[in-house]
């Protein structure tokens, strides 16, 4: 039997694997571009996808120089093109199946 590995790294951890300090991450947080578990940033605990997410968020601050509230923009709006990716291709589909003979 496999098990999953979940992965819960506290706000101190993330500092470190994203290297960005405590301060970025809690405004990160205030605009809703990550949600970690937990009520307070002593207890906050991020997972693996949000820590992908972090890092794709301070990427795009530091190659395109936006600010904090353009990362949640911009990464709102990528994430709208890809669901209406995934959705175009569902039904792409679905089209094919009425014109296949």
């Amino acid at each position: 039997m496999a098990t999953t590995l979940i992965v819960q790294l506290t706000l101190e951890e993330c500092c470190q694997r994203v290297e960005l300090p405590a301060d970025s991450i809690i405004e990160i947080v205030e605009y809703g571009i990550v949600e970690p578990a937990g009520s307070a940033p002593t207890e906050w605990r991020f997972n693996a996808v949000e820590l992908s997410r972090l890092r794709r968020a301070n990427r795009l601050r530091r190659e395109l120089e936006l600010d904090w509230q353009a990362v949640a923009l911009v990464l709102d709006l990528l994430g709208e093109v890809e669901q209406l990716k995934d959705e175009n291709i569902n039904l792409r589909r679905r089209l094919q199946r009425f014109l296949e003979p």
